[in-house]
């Protein structure tokens, strides 16, 4: 896959909906319900971090969820990317880039949404072919105004903010041109997760889903 075609890719799933949240699973058993709600809530596009020993399984578990597509996050090395696709990973999500990850993706036909939080970075990333990219930590970067600034001089970068976006500043970012989508953990509250309170959640997600972009 080359980067042209990994970023336009990547750009499809981020137009699917305003919103991708991103979560953080620590039990399997919450893997399937958690995707069918926030599915159900009009959020199809599932980025789950590597962040637990349960990742893996949980996106095993995910990709089989009618209607949604099933990515993960924080990959930082080959292995991941390996990893992640082996356990079914539609798409990718890091939290910045390099080139061992780049070409590992492109290897694997994984779409990938690389992190940026500079100007350099996206320029760096743009001479490569990739247009679609995650600004990370969005809100410690500058937030919306500091997107705002560099898609002046680079308007040919699009961005998936992630990083401290919440319903009371995810306006702010939807509303900028070169921003396409967020990714959110707040459509998943751990303590509705834990209590099962799938109904919430689909709530939660039909509201970040009529967010204007």
């Amino acid at each position: 896959m080359t980067p042209q075609d990994a970023s336009a890719a990547a750009l499809r799933i981020a137009q699917m909906a305003p919103i991708i949240p991103v979560l953080v699973v620590d039990d399997i058993a919450h893997a399937t319900p958690l995707a069918r709600a926030l599915v159900a809530g009009g959020l199809p596009a599932l980025e789950v971090t590597l962040r637990t020993p349960a990742a893996l399984d949980v996106i095993r578990e995910m990709a089989g969820v009618e209607g949604g597509i099933v990515g993960a996050g924080t990959l930082l090395t080959p292995a991941d990317v390996q990893a992640a696709k082996d356990a079914g990973a539609q798409f990718g999500v890091s939290p910045g880039a390099t080139d061992r990850l780049l070409d590992a993706c492109e290897e694997a036909d994984l779409p990938l949404l690389p992190g940026a939080a500079t100007a350099s970075e996206a320029m760096r990333l743009l001479e490569r072919g990739y247009t679609m990219l995650k600004f990370f930590p969005a809100e410690a970067s500058g937030g919306a105004a500091a997107i705002k600034a560099i898609g002046a001089p680079i308007p040919q970068v699009m961005f998936c903010p992630t990083g401290g976006v919440s319903p009371a500043n995810a306006a702010d970012y939807l509303n900028l041109s070169n921003v396409v989508c967020a990714g959110g953990s707040w459509v998943a509250p751990k303590e509705m997760v834990l209590t099962g309170d799938w109904d919430g959640i689909t709530a939660l997600a039909r509201a970040a889903a009529q967010l204007q972009r």
